[in-house]
């Protein structure tokens, strides 16, 4: 099985978090829709006694039937079964609108800061780490995040059913109620041994998808390099190798989860037997009426439903987890360009010191050993040397993109560290080498760095360039 997951090693930044700090970053989130999720955990409760009287009512209608002396009477019946029905569908309604209120607003949390990391990473972490990925991380995990939220109230309101139902079974027939309990055991341990498993390939099917996103993107940002170059073929094969990776690993964890079903199917199928044997017995012996023993049968579907469902939902909560905890990773990734303080720089002079400085992009890879340079306010500098000699290093550096690791970086007197970054950058100017346009017009790409600057500035900017 190992070879599925080559290449689809975790980021240097992922981290394991275990499945109760998971819960607890996840309960952080939902603490703040407490009074939706109440209103929908009330529903819930009313929606269980509701859809559980259905069944019961069903059972008493059968025996009433069979002595009603008028046509009224199961008239009358018919009436209150879609009372109940009617009632059920209101509860739902509720449940389900406050369910996905809550679930959005979480979500739109969790994007929130997930898209707030992202754009506090420094330039070293994208130059390590694909975009694409980091993409899917807020865009696909936190999607999925969602759809496991979702299933999970779903879930708590057939528990809940359950609970009611089968208390009230036990009161009509106790041994048949440890008939229906007996295999309940058998379903869950299924479910939990299939959790350690679910969990890996969930993973893997995630990073992989991730892979995909990320090789999609660059295709589509590079294009134009592909096509100047003549590598359109070359970057399909790509994609087809990347493609093909997806596929093995996607159907793998298809047949994962289908492979438990079966065996949860063949589980329910015995427990029906038994009912309908052992119940049959009870009703031929005078002891349970035809309508309690359609009750149990009736029953049967909604105790088996969430049971069975469970392994299902273990799954999809793994998938869940493993999402989060894709998410929760880029959140909590640490930043390498670390500030020790937050001085305001005032207007800038221009004078810059590098003092010994050292600097790697990768460890065994130095771009600058001991480097000093000075260049004093107003002085106009031209770096020149050649490719990787480390020219727009020095730029970057000076920008604060990256850390160093060695010596000082002086502006003004004052340790670049020191300085508030925003109030710094503020007063700097750079011109990449790869250039860059936002979608929009020439205008607004000029106006970028000052959302405030008038028409007049924007066209001297323009024309001084």
């Amino acid at each position: 099985m190992g070879f599925l997951f080559d290449g689809l090693d975790a980021e240097g930044y992922d981290r394991k978090y275990s499945d109760g700090e998971l819960v607890r970053r996840i309960l952080h989130y939902f603490r703040p829709q407490a009074a939706k999720i109440i209103t929908a955990a009330l529903m819930i409760s009313a929606t269980a006694l509701i859809e559980a009287l259905i069944p019961i009512f069903i059972s008493y209608s059968i025996d009433e039937i069979q002595t009603a002396t008028s046509l009224n009477q199961v008239a009358i019946l018919a009436g209150a079964l879609a009372l109940i029905a009617c009632l059920s569908w209101v509860f739902n309604l509720i449940r389900q609108t406050m369910s996905v209120r809550a679930i959005g607003e979480v979500v739109l949390a969790l994007r929130r800061d997930a898209a707030d990391a992202v754009l506090a990473r420094d330039l070293s972490f994208y130059d390590e780490f694909p975009s694409g990925k980091i993409v899917s991380r807020v865009n696909s995990d936190t999607a999925a995040f969602a759809q496991v939220m979702t299933l999970t109230m779903d879930l708590l309101s057939r528990l809940l059913l359950v609970v009611v139902l089968v208390s009230y079974l036990a009161t009509v027939s106790w041994s048949l109620t440890l008939v229906l309990l007996g295999l309940a055991p058998l379903i869950i341990g299924a479910a939990l041994a299939f959790r350690s498993i679910a969990r890996k390939v969930i993973t893997a099917s995630r990073r992989v998808n991730a892979e995909v996103s990320n090789h999609i993107q660059e295709t589509v940002s590079g294009i134009g390099v592909a096509k100047t170059f003549r590598q359109e073929q070359a970057v399909y094969a790509d994609f087809l190798d990347v493609n093909q990776k997806s596929r093995r690993v996607n159907l793998h964890t298809r047949y994962t989860f289908s492979s438990i079903f079966p065996l949860l199917n063949l589980l329910a199928a015995i427990g029906t037997a038994l009912l309908v044997y052992l119940g049959g017995q009870k009703v031929y012996a005078g002891e349970l009426t035809t309508g309690t023993w359609f009750l149990f049968i009736q029953g049967l579907q909604s105790f088996w439903f969430p049971l069975t469902s469970i392994a299902s939902f273990w799954s999809q909560f793994q998938l869940g987890l493993a999402a989060g905890e894709r998410v929760f990773a880029l959140i909590d990734a640490e930043p390498r360009v670390t500030q020790i303080d937050r001085l305001d720089p005032g207007r800038l002079r221009g004078e810059i010191m590098f003092e010994q400085v050292d600097f790697a992009y990768k460890p065994d890879e130095p771009v600058l050993r001991q480097f000093n340079l000075h260049i004093k306010p107003g002085e106009q500098v031209a770096l020149v040397g050649h490719t990787g000699s480390g020219k727009s290093s020095i730029a970057k550096l000076i920008a604060r993109f990256y850390e160093f690791q060695g010596g000082c970086i002086k502006i003004d007197g004052h340790d670049i560290r020191r300085l508030d970054l925003s109030a710094y950058r503020s007063q700097l100017g750079m011109v990449t080498q790869t250039p860059f346009l936002f979608d929009g017009t020439v205008r607004e790409n000029i106006r970028y760095g000052r959302p405030d600057a008038t028409d007049e500035e924007v066209l001297t900017a323009a024309q001084r360039v």
